[in-house]
């Protein structure tokens, strides 16, 4: 059994004196002495985190710690953390319209602040290890009565990825999430309460059947059964996320993975948050410039078509992807070029399952557009191979409205994406972390 030690270290932050005694890291760093008022944000987020158990936790908050002030300045509204769990009292969270729990559960002598604080109308998002527990009864409400799953049943080893049903797309934090997604790598949990004999739970996502067996280790594996992933509470305002569990080379103590790799998976995250904080909708990203180099015919209006050819135009660049050379063979570069309605520029996009494409050439369909060595790594390079059924082989097309798609590897579930945000000719294209950047984004233009 694993200890956990919490340690209350205190953080000083630049010149913030007061705030670093608090131990507190701001999220969006406001200019000291700047003379532009900046906009008041649109609600205020608290991260708490222990920071000292299992590496791949750790691992977690740290990028966690990162990607989350970003996506806080981009949508509007403030986040900071602290490991001073001291500060979760009556008096500090009534600033704060969330409170989050990133790898733990509170102290105990903090417990009844939070229990007051969310019965209260006050807002939570947990991760992963913070539902962990194997006597439910040391703190019975959070377990039992707002979590509901009562005590730790089982995991999956090693972390890998798997195919998210969404339950309830009717929610706010999943009305823009298709069917079926990939999630980034993690370890998954399963409790002891089945939730969906539980009324006062939603659960808005779980593991696709077609995801089994779950796991590398044959012995910690899941070959069937039930597994929520993401739920509710209809009493509270909370959402839990099984999530948060980074892969690791525990020797070097290097992570392998990110739990923010997968743009679905954010958009949840996001689109929860705002709901979390009474702010609505989740703005619309502003709109990149049409491209002034295109194609001839005409972007396709409607349902992408599976016998239809299509050209990809870049947001970014206004070129298009291209088979280097008009090569149909395996390994033959994907790169961006000057659109020439070429053959070599037109793709053919037939479902596969759960949502996913391949993508095929015209000068040879059975070459489709794969990422190379089956990586799940940034940066690495897309090339036309013949279709095997990998999953490095598939992708999803996640609409931006307008026209436009990004396209999302359902082996890494990272984006094709135009390396450097270049705009020049002859660029291989690859996979990256899904950003929202225009050198992530393609318009389709249906061919004759």
């Amino acid at each position: 059994m694993i200890t956990k030690i919490r340690k209350y270290a205190v953080q000083r932050i630049g010149l913030l004196v007061a705030l670093g005694a608090a131990g507190i890291y701001l999220g969006a760093n406001p200019a000291i002495g700047g003379t532009q008022a900046q906009a008041a944000p649109k609600f205020k987020v608290l991260a708490f985190y222990n920071g000292t158990w299992d590496a791949a936790h750790i691992n977690f908050v740290k990028e966690a710690r990162q990607w989350f002030p970003k996506t806080a300045a981009e949508n509007g509204f403030s986040w900071e953390s602290t490991n001073n769990w001291s500060l979760l009292n009556a008096g500090n969270l009534a600033q704060y319209k969330v409170i989050m729990f990133l790898d733990d559960a509170p102290p105990a002598g903090q417990r009844a602040a939070f229990e007051q604080y969310m019965q209260n109308g006050g807002a939570w998002m947990g991760f992963h290890v913070t539902a962990f527990n194997t006597s439910p009864a040391e703190w019975n409400w959070y377990h039992n009565t707002f979590l509901g799953t009562g005590a730790f049943r089982s995991n999956t080893w090693g972390p890998t990825r798997v195919t998210l049903k969404v339950e309830d797309r009717n929610h706010p934090s999943t009305q823009r999430l298709p069917a079926t997604f990939t999630s980034s790598i993690s370890e998954w949990y399963a409790w002891n309460k089945d939730l969906r004999q539980n009324p006062d739970i939603d659960i808005l996502a779980s593991i696709d059947p077609s995801s089994f067996p779950v796991g590398t280790d044959p012995n910690q594996s899941w070959y069937s059964g039930y597994y929520p992933i993401m739920w509710t509470n209809r009493k509270y305002k909370m959402l839990y996320a099984n999530f948060g569990h980074n892969a690791m080379n525990y020797a070097t103590n290097t992570g392998l993975s990110s739990t923010f790799d997968s743009e679905l998976q954010n958009r949840f995250l996001i689109d929860g948050l705002f709901w979390l904080g009474g702010a609505g909708a989740t703005p619309t990203p502003t709109a990149t410039p049409t491209p002034t180099a295109t194609p001839t015919s005409t972007p396709s209006p409607g349902p992408i078509s599976p016998t239809t050819w299509y050209s990809l135009v870049s947001r970014g660049s206004g070129k298009c992807v291209d088979a280097r050379a008009a090569a149909s063979t395996n390994g033959t570069v994907i790169q961006q070029y000057a659109c020439n309605n070429t053959r070599a520029q037109q793709y053919q996009f037939q479902p596969t399952s759960g949502g996913y494409t391949r993508v095929n050439n015209r000068n040879n369909s059975t070459q489709v557009i794969d990422v190379s060595g089956v990586s799940t790594a940034d940066n690495a390079p897309v090339q036309l191979w013949a279709y095997s059924g990998g999953n490095n082989q598939q992708w999803q097309l996640v609409s931006e409205g307008g026209g436009y798609y990004h396209l999302v590897s359902r082996n890494s579930g990272k984006c094709l994406d135009v390396p450097g945000a270049s705009v020049a000719d002859n660029v291989q294209l690859v996979q990256y972390a899904c950003n929202g950047t225009a050198a992530q984004s393609f318009r389709q233009v249906a061919q004759p």
